[in-house]
């Protein structure tokens, strides 16, 4: 899932604070200080994107991410994976671009699933 600059700055504030913030304090957090008007819109948009939910909070409403961005980032992979057309050139396209650490992640990952049985020798 693609997100637009305005959206993911604010996913990135909202994964700083797990415990959630108002539309308000978002708005303060960001560098570009939008109109809190401007936060809610997009807040709903992620809302609809199933990347936000919110609580009451008095008379306004947390918001908080609904999973981390280690998730996301994974959701977005897995994602691009699933449009690739040659899903082996892809991987081996993508592998060819990483640095040794994650190359090393890479193989740390693969190896641990293949420990606990959830992927073939």
């Amino acid at each position: 899932m693609r997100l637009g600059n305005l959206e993911r700055s604010i996913m990135e504030v909202l994964w700083e604070h797990p415990a959630g913030l108002l539309a308000q304090e978002i708005a303060d957090r960001l560098p570009s200080q939008p109109a809190v008007t401007t936060v809610l819109t997009v807040l709903v948009r992620l809302t609809h994107k199933g990347l936000v939910t919110r609580e009451q909070a008095g008379r306004a409403h947390r918001y908080l991410a609904t999973g981390g961005k280690d998730s996301f980032v994974a959701e977005t992979m897995r994602a691009a994976l699933d449009e690739a057309g040659n899903v082996s050139a892809a991987v081996n396209r993508f592998v060819g671009t990483v640095s040794p650490e994650v190359a090393a992640a890479l193989r740390a990952a693969l190896e641990e699933r293949r420990d606990d049985g959830k992927a073939s020798p």
